[in-house]
């Protein structure tokens, strides 16, 4: 049902969909070299021109084939949220070319708005037409030109259209400055783990109210760890999945789906809380460390500790810069594919500063993560209103009030 005052269009009828520039053309005569998008590029809600590639095209094709600004970038597909994901061109580059995999729709600018465009396409009704007509195959799927010029688009009268575009704007900017909140944290936690790590920067012992100031022994990690195989359990604990972003966690946490059988997993090992695990990634994320007692792939190594430590600290420290580093240059010549044994790791080099200064180090370090857990909760929570509120006005089921002063009233 249309909302009342709204109009539905196939996309063709008010938009020229542009397809884009092939790769691989030989034999140019006149070829220029020019920057284009490709798929990569075009991310949900923005345009991402951190990496961007050049292609060849004849030289009297260049205007034909150049985005101008106001063009909605919509990917034909990928993995299922790719599809009609996109956002408006601004011009960033010029001139700038898209991929055929990528269609620059041009609107008719006295019916369709650009950012309506984008949001529509972008919405549940938007994902949901184009999953609908899409050709699929396993976790892919794709539209083409035809399907795309099909696409029922609602449209609502400009100045309406130019209130809704503006009420989600809001809600972009907020996750815009919150994302870049969010990395800026990670970028002064990064910092801070290469200084309170490796020892260059020593915090306050709150027993002296002076700096920590005792020389760190760095021993053997053979000294600090050791290993153990214990597979003595009746297959009633839950499953781990070794994460390089999350540690060790219950694979339910993360909605890993893989059938076993009891006797499949009768031969893996037990983890208990408190111990670390060396995977087949442990060259690229370093060492994961495990808060729960469940069960893992005999192919891990569990490391436990043999003295008292403050694990957290430990936790930080092996999975730091430094300590990826130290281990690649020790163990050069084990590739990727081939998990460290405990006997390579058991002859690596780790600090060992006081237990009291092992505490303050990871309170630090573990107060930086809260911040961190604390913006990206408000970014989903900023990311769900969002989306529950396009849901709602580009549907027509909550409408917005135009008042001749252009403010927002919803």
């Amino acid at each position: 049902m249309v909302p009342n005052g709204w109009e539905r269009k196939p996309l063709e009828k008010v938009a020229e969909i542009k397809t884009g520039v092939a790769k691989g053309k030989k034999g140019l005569k006149d070829p220029i070299e020019v920057p284009y998008l490709r798929v990569a590029n075009v991310q949900d809600g923005h345009i991402d021109l951190s990496e961007i590639k050049t292609i060849k095209i004849e030289r009297h094709q260049l205007e034909r084939y150049s985005l101008q600004v106001g063009d909605v970038l919509m990917t034909e597909g990928g993995d299922f949220d790719k599809l009609g994901r996109g956002d408006v061109w601004q011009g960033q580059i010029t001139p700038c070319l898209n991929q055929n995999h990528v269609f620059a729709v041009r609107p008719n600018n006295k019916i369709l708005l650009p950012y309506f465009l984008a949001a529509l396409s972008g919405s549940n009704y938007g994902k949901t037409y184009f999953l609908s007509c899409a050709k699929r195959s396993t976790n892919l799927a794709s539209i083409n030109s035809t399907q795309l010029k099909e696409f029922p688009v609602l449209l609502p009268p400009l100045p309406e259209q130019r209130k809704i575009a503006k009420t989600l704007s809001k809600w972009d900017e907020a996750i815009s400055t919150t994302k870049k909140l969010i990395e800026t944290c990670k970028q002064q936690k990064k910092a801070l783990m290469q200084q309170l790590l490796t020892g260059k920067k020593r915090l306050m012992n709150p027993a002296s109210g002076k700096a920590f100031d005792d020389v760190w022994e760095y021993v053997r990690a053979g000294n600090v760890f050791l290993t153990r195989s214990n597979k003595k359990h009746n297959s009633d604990l839950p499953i781990l999945a070794i994460t390089q972003d999350q540690g060790a966690i219950p694979r339910d946490f993360i909605d890993y789906k893989v059938s076993v059988t009891s006797d499949s997993i009768s031969g893996y090992k037990v983890v208990e809380p408190g111990d670390f695990i060396i995977s087949l990634r442990s060259f690229q994320g370093g060492i994961e460390y495990s808060r729960y007692k469940g069960i893992c792939s005999p192919a891990y190594v569990i490391l436990y500790p043999k003295l008292e430590i403050v694990d957290t600290f430990y936790k930080y420290h092996l999975k730091s810069h430094s300590f990826i580093q130290a281990m690649k240059s020790r163990l050069e010549g084990i590739r990727d594919g081939k998990i460290i044994s405990y006997k390579y790791f058991s002859e690596i080099k780790l600090p060992q500063p006081s237990l009291d200064e092992q505490e303050k180090i990871a309170s630090v370090l573990t107060a930086a993560d809260k911040e961190i857990e604390v913006l990206e909760a408000k970014l989903a929570h900023f990311k769900q209103e969002k989306k529950a509120l396009m849901q709602q006005l580009l549907t027509g089921k909550r409408r917005v009030k135009v008042n001749l002063d252009m403010e927002i009233a919803i």
